[in-house]
């Protein structure tokens, strides 16, 4: 089922290859359909998937080089299969709204690579094959921001393939560390893991490093974010959807996944893990105040909320843990609302600045409402998934820093500031009689499949919290009386 599921992409890229580029509703009829079937086979996986069973199931292996010591080996525990479900919904929104894009065929063929790349780094157990696959995501996306996006899109095509290679390369240098020190010189995660573990302390200080570096350029942390405001603005707001809603993702995953492998390590630093998640918060929160640009603030307020996971995971207990997945899920979910929005209303109006959107709410009210529902769910308003995700984050860090958690205070209360600006401005009398068209039917479910994501989320948070909690707690027993 796992290899269905990678592969599923690929075989859906290749058909839609060979089709001509002028027949735009054929080729968007296809890739929803491929998107769909991805979703399908992700449905089945919750169904057959025990939280309560083995650590990773589903696992398959088939020897890939065997003298190396590297297997093309997938299985799932909760948290891989929490992100493996928001890629396939997050990728049939991104094709949902891109009926109209221009070079349909390239982007659907690219958009689809991705969605199997994406597939790979969540399921992979092998970090040979998790190198591969993270690698492999840098591919569509390139050139989906350079041949697709905005004015400056071979800057910012550049500018994140260079900044996510660079982290990659030290990434590299620490697997094959790991791999040295591994029983039997293996890139199995179980087998790294358990030799991980017996490393010294400073080993595990050093391999971390070149991890961290690797996943924290990713996620992003500040100060190594250069490269996410520019992506963002220039690249097509589809792409957006799952640059935001899955890409961040991945480095916070990896994250968890180091913490699995050098606990000795993520000890030693975890007040730093905190400070740098702190600065990240107050930093993105405050920048995405000072915006005009929609999709600007809304690319800043995403550093803020990855440092809301990055906090989770330095608190290295239970509630941190399951606070993290949480917010990966809120913010994906919330951030990729915006983006679609904002997307849409640039798509009609030509314009992100701020002022231009005086009196929506009379002039396209679904636009409207949906533009204050992410914006609200961003914030962490109660009743939505953001809310359960930074409480579980809150009552982790207080458990370890008391006090200093205050700084998590501060930031909402900025996100609730740039938040409750936009809204204002919505509400305001409207200057111009005439406005853009209000969202189409299709892309109304798109929105409207998001925001039940977040409300369901939010009211009922117990099946994800079921789900991730088994795992989560697994890799928390790692830092018991720590």
């Amino acid at each position: 089922m796992l290899k269905l599921l990678v592969f599923l992409p690929v075989f859906g890229a290749a058909l839609l290859a060979v089709i001509p580029g002028q027949h735009r509703q054929l080729l968007w009829r296809l890739a929803l359909a491929w998107a769909l079937a991805a979703l399908l086979v992700t449905g089945a996986l919750l169904v057959v998937f025990d939280p309560a069973g083995a650590p990773v199931q589903l696992f398959e292996s088939r020897a890939w080089n065997a003298r190396l010591g590297s297997y093309f080996a997938l299985g799932i525990d909760g948290i891989s299969l929490s992100m493996v479900g928001l890629t396939a919904l997050l990728t049939l929104v991104a094709v949902l709204v891109s009926r109209h894009i221009d070079s349909p065929r390239l982007y659907y063929v690219l958009l689809l690579l991705l969605q199997s790349a994406m597939f790979g780094v969540f399921t992979a157990r092998d970090w040979s094959l998790f190198y591969v696959f993270w690698e492999a995501t840098l591919i569509p996306l390139f050139f989906m921001i350079d041949r697709l996006g905005g004015e400056n899109r071979q800057r910012a095509a550049l500018n994140f393939f260079l900044y996510t290679l660079g982290g990659s390369v030290f990434m590299l240098v620490a697997l094959l560390f790991l791999y040295d020190a591994a029983p039997g010189h293996s890139f199995a995660m179980h087998d790294m893991a358990e030799g991980g573990r017996g490393l010294p302390p400073a080993m595990q200080l050093l391999i971390f490093a070149g991890l961290f570096i690797g996943f924290a350029v990713k996620m992003p942390v500040v100060p190594l974010h250069g490269w996410l405001p520019l992506a963002h603005v220039e690249a097509p707001s589809p792409v957006s959807i799952l640059l935001s809603g899955v890409l961040l993702k991945m480095g916070a995953y990896g994250l968890i996944r180091a913490a699995e492998t050098l606990p000795a390590a993520f000890v030693a630093v975890q007040d730093g893990l905190a400070a740098l998640a702190l600065a990240s918060l107050l930093y993105g929160a405050l920048l995405a105040w000072r915006q005009q640009d929609l999709k600007a603030m809304v690319a800043y307020s995403s550093i803020s909320h990855m440092g809301i996971v990055l906090l989770g995971i330095a608190a290295l207990d239970p509630a941190g843990f399951n606070g993290a997945v949480l917010q990966m899920v809120a913010h994906g979910l919330s951030a990729a609302l915006l983006f679609l929005v904002v997307g849409l209303l640039y798509r009609r109006t030509h314009s992100r600045d701020l002022a231009d959107y005086d009196g929506l709410r009379g002039r396209a009210p679904r636009f409207a409402f949906f533009v204050a529902f992410g914006l609200f769910a961003a914030i962490g308003l109660p009743g939505s998934a953001g809310f359960v995700a930074e409480l579980h984050v809150l009552v982790g860090a207080f458990r370890h820093w008391g006090l200093w958690v205050i700084g998590l205070g501060l930031a909402m209360l900025v996100g609730a500031a740039y938040g409750l600006r936009v809204v204002g401005h919505l509400l305001r009398p409207a200057v111009r009689s005439t406005g853009p068209d209000d969202m189409s039917g299709s892309e109304t479910v798109a929105a409207g499949l998001l925001a039940a994501g977040i409300v369901v989320v939010g009211i009922w948070p117990a099946p994800l919290l079921t789900l991730v909690g088994g795992s989560t707690a697994r890799i928390a027993a790692l830092f018991a009386g720590s």
